[in-house]
């Protein structure tokens, strides 16, 4: 989204007195209804890694020991106080509140005990996310290093294991926005579309004791003209003559199964295949072995749906979305991901889920996952409820396009002669492509994730084509938005506007080889002063009260509706909650309030997915 001066406001002064009745929890003291239950023992206490499951692992979330010192400092001597993992150092919930800053390592410290037998096993630890450099130490020995603030990395730790208490040392440092490393909308000083910044560990840390060889990952692809699913396991530590077995369930009742040598290809036939949609999410459970001379070696779970999504030519020789070889409108909201108690990690699993749930109530069938990556769990129930995802890089850099220039948004020609890609260092663009690779790894067995994201508008936009074309290889069997908002180069499967304000009353030519969509529009606002974050709001349209917050949006969907049937194929609303100062959400950012009623955005929503639709909506939903 795009900052523009002349869309600032602040709450009134005769606002303020109006509601100075109500103590409004502001900035720091604002919590969801979730905050109480985050502080149990062990919070965030689910499985973490939903697409391959073992029953032999511990959460080490919880309280740990903290301290924040200079970088040049070495291990700490002493410690500051505790800290809950896997919430930010700078958030409510992880007990402390204190910002860290480029100059400093936020350390972490705690022990842990193995209560079995380790002979002929190995133990692997987890990070689920740590923002933005991390080192682990166990025992004393260098064991990790990880470098990128949105993807999982582990380690062997077998080798520096005593015996008895472990003891377990983590330090983390973060440039925030001082660098050109991927952050998404967080900042030193928070305000308008820019948030809290959050530095450390923010997503669980466990550890699984695995044999000496074992399923490290494996890659499902699937092929519903042929009714296949194709599965590509990886084995560490493979031995001669190990073979994978792949098992594939539905309902609890096996259709289906192959064994191969392991590490090579499997290919399963699926009779009778029921497709994965956002009105009927239909998965398959499927569970993988190792087999070592007739004897199970390791096995895990997983699940996968059959799903297909391309642009296609409809009936009229429009470029359409099509979703299982049916054109299907794709609508739903922005979705930043940052909670007002836990900033970028949810404060529990039921908090995590009832934002997709949300979703779903409210009509939506699709969400655009905006310059965040979420925890694993959170695509697992998208993939369970039916929710479709646009998945985007997290941004960094500052944006190309200054502010008196964004009224020439739609006019891509200009746009593109004016405005040239950033031009990175060898090191930061391999930065880049390392993160954004591994983020398209870690979720590629994600069957609601459809649409690659690589570029927001025009932050650090850089070899735009290159960068388009280079996402499409790693991924084919996904569509790339290329970029989404702004400076338009060519390619992409997409063609994305951000159309704010009297930008969506224009007409845009159609394309021979790509879909039309609307990244971003809306913004809304709407102030409920109980539920408010700080003095300060911020918003693209402000309203006084929810009758006529909802008249503009109804007039909106009008809109929509006509550029749907002009060629459009997608659009995104901005968005689902308010976040700190910005007051554009559905949904106030505590997700107490809704501000329109679920039955008024449904109706107005299942319109869109009618094909063919012609009738614009009436004012009484």
């Amino acid at each position: 989204m795009i900052r523009k001066k002349t869309i600032f406001m602040l709450l009134l002064l005769a606002q303020a007195q109006q509601f100075a009745f109500a103590q409004p929890a502001t900035g720091k003291q604002m919590k969801t209804p979730w905050a109480k239950d985050a502080a149990r023992t062990i919070p965030l206490n689910e499985y973490p890694r939903p697409q391959l499951v073992r029953g032999n692992w511990t959460n080490l979330n919880g309280l740990w020991d903290y301290t924040i010192q200079p970088k040049n400092k070495g291990i700490p001597d002493s410690w500051k106080g505790k800290i809950m993992v896997p919430f930010p150092v700078e958030s409510v919930l992880s007990g402390v509140q204190q910002k860290v800053g480029p100059d400093s390592l936020l350390w972490y410290r705690r022990t842990f005990r193995i209560q079995q037998n380790l002979a002929g096993k190995k133990v692997l630890l987890h990070i689920g996310a740590a923002d933005y450099e991390a080192t682990v130490l166990v025992n004393g020995k260098p064991v990790a290093t990880h470098k990128g603030g949105y993807t999982a990395f582990s380690a062997d730790i077998t080798a520096s294991l005593k015996g008895g208490n472990e003891e377990l040392l983590i330090s983390v440092w973060d440039p925030t926005d001082h660098g050109e490393q991927a952050r998404g909308k967080q900042v030193t000083h928070p305000g308008g579309i820019y948030y809290t910044s959050v530095t450390g560990i923010w997503q669980t840390v466990w550890f699984e004791v695995v044999p000496e060889t074992y399923l490290q990952s494996w890659k499902t692809t699937t092929d519903i003209d042929q009714s296949v699913v194709t599965i590509r396991p990886r084995v560490t530590n493979a031995q001669n003559n190990d073979s994978v077995t792949a098992a594939v369930f539905f309902k609890k009742k096996q259709v289906a199964v192959a064994t191969v040598a392991a590490n090579e290809i499997l290919r399963l036939a699926i009779p009778g295949a029921q497709l994965w949609s956002p009105d009927k999410p239909v998965l398959y459970d499927v569970q993988l072995a190792i087999k070592r001379g007739g004897k199970t070696v390791d096995k895990a779970d997983g699940y996968f749906g059959m799903r297909n999504i391309a642009v296609a030519k409809d009936a009229k020789g429009v470029n359409r979305i099509f979703f299982n070889h049916e054109p299907l409108f794709q609508y739903g909201p922005l979705d930043q991901g940052f909670w007002p108690d836990g900033i970028y990690t949810a404060p529990t699993e039921q908090a995590l889920v009832s934002d997709i749930r949300n979703m779903k109530d409210m009509g939506f069938n699709m969400v655009r996952k905006h310059v965040k990556v979420e925890p694993e769990r959170w695509y697992y129930n998208c993939d369970k409820l039916g929710l479709i995802v646009w998945q985007d890089m997290p941004s960094g850099y500052g944006e190309i396009v200054p502010v008196k220039d964004h009224d020439h948004s739609t006019e891509g020609d200009w746009m593109a002669t004016h405005y040239q890609d950033v031009v990175r260092s060898a090191a930061s663009e391999q930065d880049f492509r390392d993160e954004w690779s591994s983020i398209m790894q870690q979720l590629h067995n994600y069957t609601s994730i459809s649409v690659w994201v690589p570029f927001n508008e025009s932050w650090g936009q850089f070899k735009t084509n290159e960068i388009l074309q280079w996402t499409k290889a790693l991924d084919p069997t996904r569509l790339v938005d290329g970029p989404s908002g702004w400076i338009d180069r060519g390619e992409g499967d997409m063609h994305d506007y951000h159309l704010y304000g009297s930008r969506l009353d224009k007409d845009f030519p159609l394309e021979n080889n790509r879909a039309l969509v609307i990244g971003e529009f809306g913004g809304l606002g709407y102030l409920d002063s109980l539920h408010v974050y700080d003095g300060k709001v911020w918003s693209y349209n402000g309203y006084k009260n929810t009758g006529e917050l909802l008249k503009a949006y109804e007039a909106l969907m009008n809109r929509i509706a006509i550029l749907k049937e002009k060629g459009f194929s997608a659009a995104v609303y901005t968005q689902l909650t308010d976040v700190e100062t910005e007051i554009n959400g559905l949904i106030t950012y505590d997700r107490i309030r809704r501000k329109l009623l679920m039955n008024q955005l449904k109706q107005l929503h299942g319109r869109l997915y009618v094909n063919g639709h012609k009738e614009l909506f009436s004012s009484q939903p």
